[in-house]
């Protein structure tokens, strides 16, 4: 028996002093509401009701049973109130990378408040982003995956402090055009030995067994040392290194021009990153990732649209709408204009 819909039979019946009228109230067909009052009262062992008259009263053993019944639905309408509070306010955990916009996941956040969601993000290697789906730690993330596998690309380059370098980033004709790793050999000047050539500095981010298995494969092919690819450790380290013009450091656009570094994306597309908005499986329902985050972060992250090689700046991903959600990944849409509108206009919803 449900206790509580034959409970809240009772009490509208008593109320209404009718069957039918208390059937109306409650949106069920009266035959229901009948047979709900008449299990109730083999479970008490007494009529709750005196039908012999032609409007029905309630029995002594109703009136005696009525307050605990109110008391009864009262508790559980608080129960029911207090478990909706507590899951607008529970924090919705996002795994994200290290070197995503901080503005954009701001909006993401701000977004997340008007849609009733609070969320908190957290900067992850790879490998704890997947974990964390998978144990419930996370609710979102952004999940790596090879470039041609994702539905996401973030193009990645190498960021340099000037044109000095070998990158001919800030050079005349250079800007926005695709970087070969060839360009990288160490330059022999007339009559002097060849400069020592800057190492190339990885990410945490990008420090994946595929991804650096692709990227030594590619420099063997352009004639560079394995040597010279090295992990960067601290960000803010190899920033500074790289600020100084002792080093290059592969990264996105966003995260070079955002510390004043000079970028050329890389042209082979293989050495980009791919991208995917996960949820975690089970939860909230289908677990799917509502359409307004997904194109937060596919802005947060620094990806383009499908189509276009990120070489002259980047652009956003467009999304579904406020009310519209993705089966477990981001999609990619189509580009709008700026590199801001899609995130303005899916934080609006």
């Amino acid at each position: 028996m449900d206790l509580l819909a034959h409970l809240e039979a009772y009490v509208a019946t008593a109320d209404e002093a009718s069957f039918s009228r208390a059937a109306d109230r409650l949106g069920i067909a009266q035959p229901l509401l009948s047979r709900r009052i008449k299990t109730l009262e083999e479970h008490f062992g007494g009529s709750l009701f005196d039908r012999s008259r032609r409007q029905i009263t309630t029995t002594e053993l109703g009136l005696l049973l009525l307050p605990y019944a109110r008391d009864v639905l009262d508790r559980t309408q608080r129960l029911r109130q207090a478990a909706r509070s507590a899951s607008r306010s529970r924090v919705r955990a996002v795994g994200v990378p290290a070197d995503c916009a901080p503005a954009a996941l701001a909006r993401a956040i701000r977004a997340g408040t008007e849609h009733g969601i609070t969320l908190g993000m957290r900067e992850l290697p790879p490998p704890e982003r997947v974990s964390g789906l998978a144990d419930g730690s996370l609710q979102y993330a952004l999940v790596r995956t090879a470039p041609e596998q994702g539905a996401l690309r973030v193009p990645l380059g190498l960021a340099s402090a000037s044109g000095q370098d070998g990158t001919g980033a800030g050079r005349p004709g250079t800007a926005g055009r695709p970087l070969h790793l060839e360009e990288l050999r160490p330059r022999r000047g007339r009559g002097t030995a060849p400069t020592a050539p800057p190492p190339l500095l990885l990410l945490t981010e990008d420090e994946l067994p595929y991804f650096q298995d692709r990227l030594v494969r590619s420099a063997a092919r352009a004639g560079l040392p394995e040597g010279r690819i090295r992990p960067a450790g601290p960000a803010a380290t190899a920033l500074a290194e790289t600020l100084a013009g002792n080093a290059l450091l592969l990264c996105a656009e966003p995260f070079a021009r955002r510390h004043g570094a000079h970028w050329r994306p890389l042209a082979d597309r293989a050495l980009h990153r791919g991208y995917e908005v996960s949820a975690a499986p089970g939860r909230d329902g289908a677990g799917g990732v509502p359409g307004w985050l997904a194109t937060l972060l596919a802005s947060a992250v620094g990806a383009v649209p499908e189509g276009h090689d990120g070489y002259e700046g980047h652009g956003g991903y467009g999304g579904q709408d406020g009310h519209g959600g993705y089966g477990g990944h981001v999609r990619p849409g189509s580009r709008t204009g700026g590199e801001d509108v899609p995130a303005r206009l899916a934080a609006r919803g």
